[in-house]
């Protein structure tokens, strides 16, 4: 599949695909078991690249050979990330994004992607191609999503920070309280989906907020999904692009964002909010007819006087 194919190369408007967050209302994806029998399923291997000329020449000779599309969405790399990819991956769609951010950077490769499952993988090395195999397997045993974690037993990181670890433990139980679940790591942005799902993730995020957008919506939808072990390796070269409390502001911003648009898509489906008053009672002695008598407290009489 490598050899003899010509690269195509998609260049993006400022004005195409633009983003608003108000565009589509929270949509439920009903899981369902794809037409295609597994050997017939093509995968796309999505990976957003600025300035990772380095790193790419590690990544793209280890991407193993079951990946059938290699996307790379490109920011404005100036160190020649794009002449590396047209050496090793001659085959490689490139989407040149003039949109800063990652999450723009993904939404222009889910459109720009064929493949009837989709996989998210970042181009520092630090993510383990042969992972994929283990996304595309969960799937095809009947998963919506598959995750990375790298706080299961066999995954792991040389990358966490001890703030960053903290960071991650608190947003992800703060999802877990607010949205349900079980994720064991939010902030990791290696999965892969079927593509049926990609209407639950329109509207999107701008930037490395990104990870978390896709995790919840996953969770409101009520997709099936699957955690993989996963190690994290340190970058190859270079420096991160995340910056741990900016981004860490916006994680909270989008939880807190996506559970006001799940709340009023429940409100205009129509679904009860639980009763919010509440009233003490006391037990009375028992009557020897009908048992015992419950009646409100003093304070609960007195709370209801007030009311009315």
């Amino acid at each position: 599949m490598h050899g003899g194919q010509c690269m195509s190369v998609i260049q993006l408007s400022a004005q195409s695909g633009k983003h608003s967050s108000d565009r589509q209302r929270l949509v439920s994806v009903s899981s369902r078991t794809p037409v295609a029998s597994p050997r017939e399923v093509t995968i796309s291997l999505i990976i957003p690249t600025l300035n990772e000329a380095e790193n790419l020449g590690h990544v793209l000779p280890e991407i193993p050979d079951l990946v059938d599309e290699v996307v790379i969405v490109d920011g404005g790399s100036i160190d020649g990330t794009v002449e590396v990819v047209r050496e090793l991956r001659p085959d490689a769609l490139i989407v040149l994004e003039p949109r800063p951010g990652k999450g723009m950077a993904l939404q222009a490769g889910f459109a720009a992607a064929t493949g009837d499952i989709l996989v998210i993988m970042d181009a520092d090395g630090s993510m383990d191609p042969m992972d994929i195999v283990t996304f595309v397997a969960a799937l095809n045993a009947g998963a919506d999503v598959a995750k990375g974690s790298r706080f299961l037993q066999g995954g792991g990181s040389s990358d966490l920070t001890l703030v960053r670890s903290l960071g991650n433990f608190a947003l992800t139980h703060v999802v877990r309280w607010t949205f349900g679940g079980r994720y064991s790591d939010l902030c990791y942005g290696y999965m892969a989906f079927w593509r049926h799902v990609l209407p639950t993730f329109d509207g999107g995020a701008v930037g490395f907020e990104v990870e978390t957008f896709l995790n919840v919506r996953t969770l409101a939808a009520g997709l099936r999904v699957v955690e993989v072990a996963s190690f994290e390796s340190a970058r190859i070269h270079g420096e991160s692009h995340l910056r741990t409390f900016r981004d860490g502001t916006r994680v909270l911003r989008t939880i807190a964002r996506e559970r006001r648009r799940l709340r009023q898509a429940r409100a205009a489906l129509g679904v009860p909010r639980p009763a919010a008053r509440t009233m003490n009672i006391t037990v009375t002695a028992p009557d020897p007819v009908s048992g015992l008598v419950v009646s409100p407290s003093a304070d609960a009489q007195r709370h209801e006087a007030e009311r009315s």
